[in-house]
């Protein structure tokens, strides 16, 4: 039996069966069908299932995927590009690396008084807060310093000047995540404000306290639930030094804390240095400034951070942005001498392609996944899990994972699927995701991969929880 023949493109005869091979081959390859559940899920949400990317894989590659769609797509990860970020600095910094803060005394110290300036220099430790930065300030006083007749000089050199609003991203620049990186970044550029009902009044108490900002030391008590309570005070921080709040505290709210990013940043530093050495009962005759340490000068002592160990389970487990960035540019500082984006993402791609080899390297933004720019895909962030769970350092990178339903940003997480899980998550506006471990009814262990990108990315959230109890249900 002769095969058909038809006329092709070029008017070249072709058997059909050749044709209908071609045809088929130029469509867009789909993923493989979802689970029921998932698919139910998408369905109700009305959820388009080309706009969710999933891999769920042995987290040993012993076998095939066990679910792969739309794997090869690159997406925007969100927060979950914090596992690059996070891995990679265990690989090459190490589980015990610990940031350094110089301090330097530049002159003679005689009957409590410094004949000169003091220098703080900045190395990038994410996790310099209001009580490291007092511990700092009373070991200055335990080398006999009390008043200081030139300057306190903060250099900030050791990282790049990056460009921020913090607005822009999302339009809530007083959220402490918002913060831009800094080689000196003290207390994420934050004041944590304590408001405690007392008699008619709520005393409202400010740590750290920035000097030359005048805040109020009480608001009135309103009656009424516990509701949108800081929204009651009508806040106004037009003035960054003179906060007003036009309205009450609600009495039934008992003591809140609200952490509130500083309206002027730029400044943040200087008032809080200042401060804090007035609070503790320290003189200075000059200025808090911005400057460099004179070259040749040796430090008097070194504040350490808590290892990258414990950095890392903060990024993770409660997916702090800047504490992620301030990660990331220390990669380029330890290998180039100064902390820069590109340098560092440069880094990041020479170890991408030494250590996990997928071919491509993803787009890296700023190690903190806050960007509209940074692309992965699901079978790259998968084959960065694999390497992980093969790697020395996967004790430390699984910990510091949120567990479902139990803490970090998965805690509320519910289903029966609570506990059996550590994923990363990430969301923005229009994107919504998971990557991380799966532990198995039959005792396997997965490795799961879902991030959906669209408009509407956060009706993807119970497909992707019902994804993650059918990967936990797999006998």
């Amino acid at each position: 039996m002769q095969p058909t023949i038809i006329e092709g493109p070029d008017n070249r005869r072709m058997p059909l069966f050749r044709f209908l091979a071609g045809v088929l081959f130029a469509l867009p390859v789909l993923g493989q069908a979802l689970p029921a559940e998932v698919e139910a899920a998408l369905a109700k949400a009305r959820f388009p299932r080309d706009a969710i990317a999933i891999v769920v894989i042995d987290a040993d590659g012993k076998a095939p995927a066990r679910l792969s769609h739309r794997a090869d797509v690159p997406v925007n990860p969100a927060s979950v590009a914090k596992l690059a970020t996070t891995f990679a600095a265990l690989d090459l910094l190490g589980p015990a690396f610990s940031w350094s803060t110089p301090v330097y005394v530049d002159g003679s110290v005689r009957d409590g008084t410094l004949q000169g300036n003091l220098y703080i220099r900045g190395e990038g430790d994410p996790k310099l807060v209001a009580e490291r930065l007092w511990l700092m300030l009373r070991r200055v006083q335990g080398l006999g310093i009390r008043v200081i007749t030139g300057d306190i000089v903060l250099d900030h050199s050791a990282f790049e000047t990056v460009a921020s609003d913090p607005g822009a991203f999302d339009g809530e620049p007083l959220r402490p995540y918002n913060a831009a990186p800094d080689a000196l970044l003290l207390n994420f550029k934050s004041v944590i404000m304590t408001f405690t009902p007392q008699g008619r009044e709520a005393a409202l108490y400010l740590e750290p306290p920035l000097a030359g900002v005048q805040w109020p030391a009480a608001v009135p008590l309103t009656s009424g639930p516990c509701a949108d309570w800081r929204g009651s005070l009508k806040a106004d921080f037009s003035d960054p030094l003179s906060p007003r709040f036009a309205g009450g505290y609600p009495a039934a709210c008992g003591e809140q804390v609200w952490p509130l990013a500083y309206v002027d940043p730029p400044s943040y530093a200087a008032r809080a240095v200042a401060g804090l050495w007035q609070q503790m009962g320290g003189r200075i005759a000059g200025q808090v400034r911005d400057g460099k340490v004179p070259a040749g000068l040796a430090p008097a002592f070194e504040m350490r951070s808590a290892p990258l160990a414990e950095i890392v389970r903060d990024i993770n487990k409660f997916s702090n942005n800047v504490m992620a960035q301030q990660l990331f540019l220390t990669l380029s500082l330890q290998q180039r001498g100064l902390g820069t984006l590109e340098g560092s993402r440069e880094v990041m791609r020479q170890w991408w392609r030494d250590r996990v080899g997928t071919g491509t390297t993803p787009d890296f933004g700023n190690g903190s996944g806050l960007s509209r720019d940074e692309r992965m895909t699901a079978q790259q962030l998968a084959r960065l899990l694999q390497t992980a769970w093969a790697s020395p350092w996967m004790p430390e990178l699984g910990s510091s994972l949120p567990i479902t339903g139990t803490d970090g940003t998965l805690r509320r997480l519910r289903g029966k699927s609570v506990g059996q899980a550590h994923l990363k998550s990430g969301s923005l506006r229009d994107v919504s995701g998971v990557a991380g471990y799966v532990d198995g009814a039959s005792g396997k262990r997965y490795v799961l991969v879902a991030i959906a990108n669209h408009a509407q990315a956060a009706a993807a959230r119970p497909a992707i929880e019902a994804l993650i109890e059918w990967t936990a249900r797999d006998r």
